[in-house]
């Protein structure tokens, strides 16, 4: 299997067959994020796609699930995608579902007959970083989409068929937004309505622009404690149903988990106990991306 490194891919991903189909990130601008930063963006020639499928056949035998690499595979042409898809489907016929990263500017500019039709080729699941609903906090991070792109993005992929996984950055709008990006978010989120929602934590790498921004004074991080307090400020105002919510990426002070609307309650217990005892956060040196 031929991967650029570095590579990436969502916690539950960690047992799938990974296929890099694109390398980078097609917007690799937001001020937070460094992951892509030392990769040009472009698109694998489908011959070496295919080869690394075949490859992969040849050395796993069986697979159950299958995640496009890197940042959003959704980037590609359609009948690019398809191929891809196709030859995924021949490969692997028993495989459950293939997952893939996606951007509301690369969702938006697929047709809804085109998302139905990567559903149906074997697309079951789309990881979508809504990162905040406030639109002061989109703009600020340079997130390349409004909240109102980030909602019709979502429901395109939903209506589409295809199950949604949000994932919000706790810390996001820093001191000065906390409250803002905690309502907003819930609201936007309400809205969507994922089948998942996963929550991380703020980190900032000295290589982003975020970082200098937190040198001059200009952005100021929350402290453990005020990282839970937004969190419970989120989840008080969800409004969604039947959606599976964890906050277990390593980035996070504490780990959580349960399905809404049915275990709200629970999870905001959980939250306060740790806000009582502080000695319960995970430690800084344990935290991680």
């Amino acid at each position: 299997m031929r991967y650029e490194a570095p590579l990436y891919r969502p916690p539950s991903e960690a047992q799938s067959l990974i296929i890099q189909a694109t390398i980078g990130c097609s917007h690799s601008a937001c001020t937070f994020c460094s992951m892509y930063k030392n990769k040009r963006f472009r698109v694998r020639s489908l011959d070496e796609i295919c080869e690394d499928i075949r490859w992969a056949r040849e050395k796993y035998g069986m697979v159950q699930r299958i995640f496009l690499a890197d940042g959003d595979a959704l980037a590609m042409e359609t009948d690019e995608l398809l191929s891809v898809l196709r030859e995924l489907s021949v490969a692997f016929p028993q495989a459950e579902r293939v997952s893939v990263y996606a951007g509301p500017q690369n969702i938006l500019a697929k047709t809804h007959r085109e998302l139905v039709a990567i559903r149906q080729a074997g697309v079951r699941l789309a990881y979508f970083g809504l990162e905040s609903g406030d639109a002061h906090v989109l703009q600020a991070v340079n997130k390349g989409a409004t909240t109102e792109e980030m909602v019709e993005a979502a429901g395109r992929v939903r209506a589409a068929g295809i199950e949604l996984s949000a994932t919000v950055i706790l810390g996001l709008g820093g001191k000065e937004r906390t409250r803002e990006h905690a309502l907003y978010t819930a609201e936007v989120v309400s809205c969507i309505n994922p089948e998942y929602l996963g929550a991380l934590t703020l980190m900032v790498e000295k290589s982003t622009p975020l970082a200098a921004k937190i040198a001059c004074g200009e952005f100021v991080l929350l402290s453990p404690r005020e990282v839970l307090l937004e969190l419970r400020m989120m989840l008080e105002g969800l409004q969604v149903q039947h959606c599976l919510f964890r906050s277990n990426h390593a980035s996070n002070y504490f780990a959580a988990g349960g399905l809404l609307p049915r275990d709200k309650a629970r999870l905001l217990a959980e939250t306060d106990r740790i806000l009582n005892d502080e000695r319960l956060l995970k430690s800084e040196h344990f935290r991680g991306l």
